[in-house]
């Protein structure tokens, strides 16, 4: 039974109202599975605030994992598969890009590779952009004492450290990961992995390996103790 009020009501009336609520309730219908699917996205792009970086979030997934599965394979296949994309880097946490911020929070972020009974060879690499308060030294030392503190086994290695410490500053935000195979997939480039041993050798056929740069010194400097009278001997 219709109420006394909308016994009064005229047939229009009702129909405008009931066309009101039909499009507020498909309304709120679709706010809420816009929001369900927004948040069930395995990838979603979000504001970086820095020129040439793109930031995706991700949904169930761990970056690093993700990130390290790509770059083994394109190292396995030597397949180039984009052309846009230079360096494609994981990121498990962000804090204040302030010191005192990034201190306490490495302090735990750095536990899972770094604390006893962990530890592992390691370098720190830093890049800042849109920021100029932040300085890369101190950011180095400072990360590197915290490693240092939650196991002292734990040692600097800049040539091939097990784990790399990756750094980016974008602004504001500190963003912090710690990834492996760094150096073998070349600083994480996809444009560098694909390239093989060979073909860098033939585009760089001056480039000697460290190995070498060591003989060429040691050479030089054995040569450098010979008398002016042996090294003239020599000559003839």
């Amino acid at each position: 039974k219709f109420s006394d009020h909308e016994e009064r009501l005229s047939g229009s009336d009702r129909e405008e109202d009931e066309d009101d609520i039909e499009a507020a309730l498909k309304k709120e219908v679709g706010q809420i599975r816009a929001s369900t699917e927004q948040k069930l996205r395995r990838f979603q792009s979000v504001e970086s605030g820095a020129n040439n970086v793109v930031f995706i979030r991700t949904q169930g997934i761990e970056p690093e994992n993700l990130v390290h599965h790509i770059l083994k394979d394109m190292h396995t296949t030597k397949k180039k598969k984009t052309r846009v994309i230079l360096r494609m880097l994981p990121i498990s946490g962000t804090c204040k890009a302030f010191m005192e911020d990034m201190k306490k929070y490495t302090e735990t972020f750095f536990e899972p590779w770094f604390k006893a009974p962990n530890k592992g060879t390691f370098q720190i690499v830093y890049k800042a952009r849109n920021n100029s308060h932040m300085s890369r030294e101190e950011v180095i030392k400072e990360l590197a004492g915290i490693v240092g503190s939650l196991n002292p086994e734990n040692k600097v290695d800049l040539n091939n450290p097990q784990y790399t410490v990756v750094v980016e500053i974008i602004k504001t935000v500190c963003c912090l990961s710690v990834v492996k195979d760094y150096v073998l997939f070349r600083k994480y480039n996809l444009q560098e992995v694909v390239k093989s041993d060979k073909k860098d050798a033939q585009q760089n056929p001056s480039s000697l390996t460290e190995e070498q740069n060591s003989e060429v010194v040691k050479a030089e400097t054995e040569e450098e103790k010979k008398s002016p009278k042996e090294v003239k001997e020599e000559n003839k």
